[in-house]
């Protein structure tokens, strides 16, 4: 177990594109004990949320001084906002956490985050939520590394 192994791990975990899905495999297969690569990817996949959220809010308040993106938000979120509104009160912080467990692309904390801030949900309630997705999507993980046959072709594309 390399230093440059668990590094590269830790920045699988906060890339967007892999996150924990990437991190996790890639950290196992290549001699990280599963217990340890866990640990290490969800740790880090888990800040994903928080960091995230203050930069949107933060970018958010310095562009909402420019009118065309003011314009171009409130008519984007309250389009979004209502089409949404009714399955956002029925699922609320529990469809967050189960869409960022969903181990699949284009699902994860990135893009829970995102969506959930958009909403104009609760920063804390919301990185709560990620971060209990992102365990349940570790465990996820684990588990189709730990059971499955011949499961390293489902992560690691042979050339």
């Amino acid at each position: 177990m390399s230093t440059s192994i668990l590094l590269t791990t830790m920045f699988l975990a906060l890339l967007p594109i892999s996150e924990l899905r990437g991190a996790l495999p890639y950290a196992y297969f290549n001699g990280v004990p599963l217990v340890q690569s866990y640990l290490l990817s969800v740790g880090c996949n888990a800040l994903v949320a928080p960091v995230l959220f203050v930069f949107l809010s933060s970018a958010h308040r310095l562009f909402y001084r420019l009118r065309w993106y003011a314009a171009l938000f409130d008519a984007s979120v309250v389009r979004a906002r209502g089409k949404i509104e009714k399955k956002v009160e029925r699922f609320g912080y529990l469809g967050v956490m189960l869409f960022v467990a969903i181990p699949l692309p284009i699902t994860g904390a990135y893009t829970g985050t995102l969506g959930a801030w958009i909403l104009g949900l609760d920063w804390k309630r919301t990185c709560l939520a990620a971060v209990g997705g992102v365990i349940i999507s570790g465990i996820i993980v684990s588990t189709i590394i730990m059971f499955g046959v011949g499961t390293s072709s489902i992560f690691i594309k042979s050339v």
